[in-house]
This record gives C-alpha cells, sequence and structure tokens, in this order.
C-alpha cells in the first residue's frame, strides 16, 4: 500500500506543477498559444509521466533501505541514531559565531553554505565514530552488565529462540531437558502447532488421543514452571498447509532454532539453514561410553547366537553380548567390557565374565 500512496503522491504532484508551469511562459508565447487549457493538460500530462518515474525510483529506494534497517541490528541503529543526533548537535553549535559575522550581501550564501556543509560532515563523522566505538558507548551503559558487555562485543550470542515441533512435545522429553537447565533461550511454541495437538486430542482413534492428551498436559506444566519464558506465538500461515512447512519458516522469520525428533523436519529444515537441536541425537550422543575393561553389571535375558553366549541389555537399550553368559541365563553378572561395535541398528558391547561372575 505504501508504495502506491509513494508514487501517487509524486504522480499528483507534478501534475500541478505541470499543469500550473503554463503561466511562468512569458505573455507574448501566451499570445500565441490558441488554446491555452489543452496547454496546460500536455504539459501536467508530461509532468505526470515524469513524476510517476521519480516516484517509482523513490520507491524501489525506500524498499532498498527498509530493507537494510530491517537487517542491520539494533544495537548498530542505536549508536548510529546518537551519533548523527550528536554530530548534527555540534555542528549548529560551531557554525552559530558564523551567522554572527557582518558578511556583505553579495556573499550572503556563504552562511547558507557553510551551515550544509558542516551538518553534513558533522552527522557523517558522527556515524562513523558510532560504528567504531558504539559498542563501549553501550557498555558504558550498563556496565554492570557482563553479559551485555560480551554480546555488544560481538563475543557472546544471545541465546536463540528454541521452537517446539509438535513430536518433540508429546515424546516429554523436552521437559525433562528443560529441568536440566542445560537449554537455554526463550521456549517458544506456535499456536499451529498448538491446534494440531488439539486435533489429536480430539481424534477418534484411541491412541491418537492419548498422545494429543499427553501434549497438552505437558505444555501445561511447562507453562505453570517456566512462566514468561515460554510463549504461544500466534503466528501462521495461511499460504502454507503442512506443519513442518509453518516450523520452518517460523524459525527462519524469528532466527529460531527449532527442536524435534522427527529426522525428515530435520534434515528439511537444514537445507533451509535452519539451525535444528534433535533430541534423538542428543540422547545418542549422550549414551554413555564403555571402554575395553569396564565393570558392567547386567542381566542376561536371552541366549546369544554362538551357544555359549548370552544377551542383555543397559538402560538405554545397548545390547551386551556376554561369552559364557547362556548358563547364567535369567541371573545377573559382572562382566568386564572387551570391544564396543558401532552398527546401523546401534551399538553393540562384548564382555566377558569376572570373577566372581554372579553378583
Amino acid at each position: 500500500m505504501i508504495d502506491v500512496v509513494i508514487i501517487a503522491i509524486f504522480i499528483i504532484a507534478a501534475l500541478g506543477i505541470g499543469y500550473d508551469s503554463v503561466e511562468l511562459l512569458p505573455t507574448s508565447v501566451l499570445e500565441q498559444v490558441s488554446n491555452v487549457e489543452a496547454l496546460r493538460l500536455v504539459t501536467g500530462g508530461f509532468a505526470g509521466i515524469i513524476g510517476g518515474a521519480i516516484g517509482l525510483v523513490v520507491q524501489t529506494t525506500y524498499r532498498r533501505i527498509e530493507s537494510r534497517v530491517r537487517q542491520t541490528p539494533v544495537d548498530i541503529l542505536i549508536t548510529r541514531a546518537i551519533g548523527l543526533i550528536l554530530g548534527l548537535l555540534i555542528a549548529n553549535l560551531m557554525i552559530a559565531p558564523v551567522f554572527l559575522l557582518p558578511i556583505p550581501g553579495d556573499f550572503s550564501f556563504i552562511k547558507p553554505l557553510v551551515a550544509g556543509l558542516s551538518s553534513v560532515m558533522f552527522a557523517v563523522t558522527g556515524v562513523n565514530l558510532a560504528d567504531t566505538h558504539g559498542k563501549t558507548f553501550l557498555r558504558l551503559i550498563n556496565p554492570q552488565s557482563v553479559e551485555a558487555m560480551l554480546v555488544a562485543e560481538g563475543t557472546l550470542k544471545p541465546a536463540a529462540a528454541k521452537v517446539l515441533d509438535t513430536s518433540c512435545v508429546i515424546d516429554g522429553r523436552i521437559e525433562e531437558l528443560l529441568n536440566t537447565g542445560f537449554l537455554e533461550g526463550q521456549i517458544t511454541v506456535p499456536r499451529f502447532v498448538l491446534q494440531e495437538l488439539q486435533q489429536l486430542a480430539d481424534a477418534a482413534n484411541d491412541q491418537k488421543r492419548m498422545r494429543g492428551r499427553r501434549g497438552l498436559d505437558i505444555l501445561n506444566r511447562m507453562q505453570q514452571s517456566y512462566g514468561d519464558r515460554f510463549v504461544i506465538h500466534p503466528a501462521d500461515y495461511e499460504d502454507l498447509q503442512g506443519v513442518d512447512d509453518k516450523l520452518v519458516r517460523f524459525a527462519q522469520e524469528i532466527n529460531g532454532a527449532l527442536i524435534t525428533n522427527d529426522y525428515n523436519l530435520s534434515k528439511v529444515a537444514n537445507v533451509q539453514k535452519v539451525p535444528v537441536l534433535n533430541i534423538n541425537d542428543l540422547a545418542q550422543s549422550l549414551r554413555p561410553i564403555y571402554l575395553p575393561g569396564d565393570l558392567l553389571e547386567i542381566k542376561i535375558l536371552k541366549q546369544g547366537k554362538e551357544p555359549s553366549q548370552g544377551v542383555g541389555y543397559l538402560d538405554d537399550g545397548t545390547m551386551v553380548v556376554v561369552e559364557e553368559g547362556r548358563k547364567h541365563l535369567g541371573g545377573e553378572l559382572r562382566v568386564i567390557v572387551t570391544s564396543a561395535l558401532q552398527t546401523s541398528a546401534g551399538r553393540m558391547i562384548f564382555a566377558r565374565l569376572d570373577e566372581p561372575a554372579v553378583v
């Protein structure tokens, strides 16, 4: 809408100037014109075309400046504005004595010339100084905040907002992760994710209904526990149908990180340069690493492929194959790790009996 207004203003202004500019013609020329009104319309039309072209240039320039301003960090905008104001203030204070000098009338143009040049020079100098020393100025405003100082210097980046996926909420591990305090930043749930959970909670299928209600219960507990840090964002995108597409768009707009345990969504988000925190990858990376010689206590649950082998499982689901463990089926053993193997299906640990073998 603003683009149309800008162009329309220039066209109307140019039409008026062109229409009235006929009055500036010499009287001798006007006497030779048989139809002055037609001449007014012609000059107004040509001026309107020129005004439209100028308006288009101004509109394009405005959009470019707006895009640059949107991409510029807030701290830089603030310091540049302060530098600009201080530069203009100093320029006006310094050129005030010039207007008191008795300058001859023939040289009266010097005063506005000096005023204009000084204002431009000191304004540009103020902006340049703000770019150079603006971060130091921000530290002076709040000298007690080390975090603010590091953020201003660019040493420390502020924590990005975390956007929760539907599957991540239903999974429930995000609540435990928040309770540990390792997850920083604002926790954001878009309204379309909340609507998807509500649809699941109202579904006819018992399993879907249970999953939806579990997700809503987890969100309620998180909202009560974390208060202002937990935000339900009203954003929605009518041009997008899938929730996954909306999540990626939303994370891009707020420069947030997407938390999910959906493998496909993680890949799509990574392709579109959206930071992704996958809870399954986190759980995998946090599994304890057992080296040869480490002791384990494990219960033998079933037979292995080899006649003498027994198989047990750790708390995280890792399979442990114990040599000579078959005869202790159903019992708890103390074993020594001999080796570990990472496969596409997961990790396997091989062990042998320790003495005494039975715990």
